[in-house]
């Protein structure tokens, strides 16, 4: 199923150049510094259940694109938040998905679950309603067996760092079991504050309340509530975190007086803002975290554009995450500006930026990126981490910032077994790129194989503190 050279480019000249480049880092270790796998598969070590929890369940990208033709997220097993009745049976809800296989043809999705099938259990039929069983019972026998369990894969994907990351009401119970248990696999924490730093999150104020009960901190006042969220940040720190993460829906930076933004806090408290206030307030918030960064070291990165659980109805009855966010037109030059005129200047500051707005890159991210010492590119990402995202990213951003103003990869998801896939797409797709710039020789071939390196690994390191 798996051509050895996919993704590179057809020309036979830049295609040799990209294989010899590609030889280089197909091995190097993985360095995973965002995502959002489940730190209890590693604490427990336990074996995944079956097939279809694996692949099916925990993956928006696979039952978005189902629910778009009409599957119900019922039959695929996704829990309703009213605990109302829904498929149980895993083999049913993986012929559900084998039926509709060929929804997924040239997406990225179908080039990750292709690689997970043959480099991880050996599958090269393709998968459909007629190999559905077949496929299924080899997957589910190879669960049962020790090389399967979590960190057994772990291992074998030569992942040297993976971070998660949890919400700051979050004990880190699951990261203080995998510390206490003596295994050496790398898995920190990241700390997202978005529970406590949104006033549209469902239960804002009762959250900021609990982490005043965590921190023994009066968080009903401004600066207990400051203090509060410092607390929770050492504490991060404490199980490996060396980066904060924040999924604001805008960009939008504030630098207010401090009697400003405690009136603003309050309101929050009591529920009275209004929608202008409560993005001012986020703001706000995100200066109050560049500020932290600088105090505590954390790596700050922002995720903003993204009108997230859009379809009302879904998150009604599934909650968040179910594959309803959508990206929207984003500004950072000026919603920036009171952030970078604070902090931007900083160069023991690392702020990464993010976006969803593919026409900002050129136009604004790079440009920023290309000047401010404390700013970097976060890569291509979600809707965008795929092939053609990544080309359009490295051909847009690389005129103004280089590459060494960006920070490699990362892959930024739920489904375990799409991690290998998802950084040998993007290793693939970077080696294209540096073989077409050595051809047009407007860059030299050692050049390039240091940079596929640095692209693949040492700039996540080294932009992560990992």
């Amino acid at each position: 199923m798996l051509h050895e050279d996919r993704l590179f480019p057809s020309d036979a000249t830049q295609r040799a150049i990209a294989r010899r480049l590609y030889a280089e880092v197909r091995d190097l270790p993985i360095v995973s510094p965002h995502g959002h796998t489940d730190p209890a598969w590693f604490a427990g070590n336990a074996p995944f259940p079956d097939p279809a929890t694996l692949f099916v369940v925990p993956d928006h990208y696979i039952f978005r694109m189902l629910y778009s033709q009409g599957v119900t997220l019922e039959s695929l097993g996704i829990a309703r938040r009213d605990a109302g009745t829904v498929e149980r049976d895993p083999r049913r809800i993986w012929r559900t998905f084998a039926e509709h296989w060929h929804l997924f043809r040239g997406t990225p999705t179908r080039m990750w679950l292709d690689h997970a099938f043959e480099t991880v259990f050996g599958v090269t039929e393709r998968l459909s309603a007629d190999t559905a069983d077949v496929i299924y019972d080899r997957i589910d026998a190879a669960l049962k067996t020790p090389e399967f369990r979590p960190r057994a894969l772990f291992e074998r994907f030569r992942i040297e760092v993976i971070a998660t990351t949890e919400s700051p009401l979050d004990p880190l119970d699951h990261h203080r079991a995998i510390r206490e248990s003596g295994w050496k696999g790398g898995v920190v924490t990241a700390f997202r504050p978005d529970p406590v730093v949104d006033p549209d999150f469902e239960g804002f104020a009762a959250n900021v309340e609990a982490l005043g009960a965590l921190t023994r901190e009066n968080t009903a006042t401004w600066q207990g509530y400051l203090s509060a969220l410092a607390a929770r940040r050492a504490y991060f720190r404490e199980f490996g975190a060396t980066s904060t993460d924040h999924g604001h829906p805008t960009a939008a930076t504030a630098d207010l007086s401090r009697d400003e933004a405690a009136r603003l806090f309050d309101k929050a408290l009591r529920g009275a803002l209004t929608p202008d206030e409560a993005e001012l307030f986020r703001g706000q918030m995100l200066t109050e975290m560049a500020r932290m960064s600088l105090d505590d070291g954390l790596v700050m990165q922002i995720h903003p554009g993204s009108f997230r659980n859009h379809n009302g109805r879904l998150f009604e009855a599934f909650g968040r995450d179910k594959g309803a966010d959508i990206p929207t037109r984003t500004d950072y030059v000026r919603a920036l500006k009171p952030l970078l005129d604070r902090f931007g200047n900083e160069r023991d500051l690392t702020i990464i930026l993010f976006t969803l707005d593919e026409s900002t890159y050129a136009r604004e991210l790079a440009p920023l990126a290309g000047h401010y010492p404390a700013l970097r590119l976060g890569p291509a990402w979600w809707f965008f981490d795929s092939p053609e995202g990544m080309m359009r990213y490295r051909e847009t951003v690389t005129e103004t910032a280089g590459f060494y103003n960006t920070v490699g990869f990362n892959d930024d998801t739920r489904a375990f077994c799409s991690i290998p896939a998802r950084h040998d797409v993007a290793r693939r797709v970077d080696c294209a790129y540096l073989a077409r710039l050595v051809a047009e020789h407007r860059l030299d071939e050692d050049e390039a194989r240091e940079l596929a390196v640095d692209l693949a690994y040492r700039l996540a390191k080294r932009a992560y503190k990992l």
